[in-house]
């Protein structure tokens, strides 16, 4: 069942969008996140992807107190990223209220550690966060180029017990010039049966449309919505279901 999954991606507490991962291109949204997510679960929303912008680029937990409040303030299953480093800080993710935990820097650079928290939480509980430029891994918040190459990253974890992952096009994020759908194809073909979230560029109905007929699992929508770009009642009406 394809996935509607709204983004708050949050820097100094308030919700914010970058374009191409680049700090210096920020563009605050709303100075209340809180409030962005209970309108997006009063549209029929049931999953929300939170990224704490200033935890990736520090390396550090920065806004867990903004996903606790999200959390008791609504009924969304929340994925939390950015900034999650060690043992104490998946556990406070969990602890605050996330459904899941979305990890990307720790499992390029940090496999053992990453391997034990799926043993520990289960993959169900983990989502593994890819972002790419040229189709290669970044990590810290985007800001690190490495010279892994995405597929054969995720076949990795696909054979470690990974059941799902995000994708970014970080060329593509922020920009609204569509989804890197080859991309997306590229990993569905190599990878049968991986949920694969599609994240970055999709700035119309139809580009979800094309995501789900490729077979993605879901996507992740932020500027688009932010935008006027895509109406959240209308995606819903056309029985995308949001959850």
């Amino acid at each position: 069942m394809f996935e509607i999954i709204p983004a708050i991606d949050l820097i100094d507490g308030k919700c914010v969008r970058l374009a191409q991962g680049d700090f210096a291109r920020k563009k605050i949204y709303d100075e209340n996140p809180v409030e962005v997510a209970k309108t997006f679960e009063g549209f029929g929303i049931k999953r929300l992807h939170v990224v704490d912008l200033d935890g990736a680029k520090r390396g550090k937990l920065a806004n867990v107190h903004i996903l606790r409040e999200i959390a008791r303030g609504t009924d969304l299953t929340i994925d939390f990223g950015g900034g999650i480093k060690t043992d104490d800080d998946i556990q406070a993710v969990f602890e605050a209220g996330a459904g899941l935990a979305n990890i990307g820097s720790t499992a390029v650079r940090e496999p053992d550690k990453f391997l034990a928290w799926i043993n520990e939480y289960g993959g169900e509980k983990i989502l593994l966060g890819a972002d790419v430029k040229d189709e290669k891994i970044a990590v810290n918040g985007w800001q690190t180029k490495t010279d892994l190459q995405i597929v054969p990253f995720l076949r990795t974890y696909r054979a470690k017990g990974v059941t799902q992952a995000f994708v970014t096009d970080i060329a593509k994020d922020g920009v609204l010039q569509g989804p890197s759908v080859e991309l997306y194809r590229g990993i569905l073909n190599a990878l049968p049966g991986l949920k694969l979230i599609a994240s970055g560029g999709v700035s119309s109905i139809s580009d979800i449309e094309e995501l789900e007929q490729i077979g993605c699992s879901g996507a992740i929508i932020g500027k688009a919505i932010y935008e006027g770009l895509i109406n959240l009642g209308e995606l819903i009406k056309r029985k995308y279901h949001a959850g």
